[in-house]
């Protein structure tokens, strides 16, 4: 069976990386996680004091030592799934707080940090057989990619299950800021000038607002398996 390149964009908590995962490692392809990739150099931003408290970004600082944030992905030998590394360190869990999700928008929407972060992802996905999800794979990283999808979920809905993931992590969590917070990064996501977020031209909406995890799950390998004949 040929292999492909397959591409999964979409907005904030609609369960992207949950069915890029579970589709990887179904059909042997390399899974990256790019948001978390752009989640990782918000957390190196944060760790050194690179983010003030009003939220704004020190740019010139955070571009002269952005080649010091080491990411890396490492099979997680109890799920089976990747988790992300920041200069040898896990962070899977860390990056997925509500302090990071608050910062990650704003981060992402810098040219620089876009411009190395796409760098990257091409050089990870150069000889096929990749998943690759996040807001722009199928527009800019990979707008060749034979397989792409556009995956949606009402915000409620997005937020609910946001609360609930870090619930079950033993996170704090709260719903209304779970909730403005998505809104907020949909916003940002969509009118930003660099990459915004939109469906490509040739990618299919999945809305899974009514969907379980297995029936996602299903429909993701039925339409790869389709594209595959």
């Amino acid at each position: 069976m040929k292999k492909i390149t397959i591409a999964i964009d979409g907005h904030s908590s609609c369960g992207k990386s949950t069915m890029a995962k579970d589709l990887a490692k179904r059909i042997g392809y390399i899974y990256v996680d790019t948001g978390a990739m752009y989640r990782a150099v918000t957390l190196f931003a944060m760790q050194n004091s690179m983010i003030s408290t009003d939220g704004s970004i020190d740019e010139h600082i955070l571009r002269n030592h952005l080649a010091d944030a080491k990411i890396t992905f490492t099979i997680n030998t109890a799920t089976g799934r990747p988790d992300t590394m920041l200069n040898g360190k896990n962070v899977e869990q860390v990056i997925r707080s509500i302090e990071v999700s608050n910062h990650v928008s704003r981060i992402a929407t810098l040219p620089f940090v876009r411009e190395e972060m796409v760098r990257a992802q091409q050089a990870m996905g150069r000889e096929k057989g990749v998943v690759m999800d996040g807001r722009d794979i199928g527009t800019v990283v990979f707008p060749d990619a034979e397989m792409k999808v556009f995956v949606t979920a009402s915000s409620a809905v997005r937020a609910q299950r946001r609360f609930d993931e870090l619930k079950a992590k033993g996170m704090a969590a709260d719903y209304n800021d779970i909730l403005r917070n998505i809104e907020e990064r949909d916003y940002i996501d969509t009118h930003r000038d660099i990459a915004p977020l939109r469906k490509a031209n040739d990618a299919i909406v999945l809305d899974n607002s009514e969907m379980t995890i297995e029936q996602q799950n299903e429909w993701l390998f039925n339409l790869y398996l389709e594209l595959t004949k």
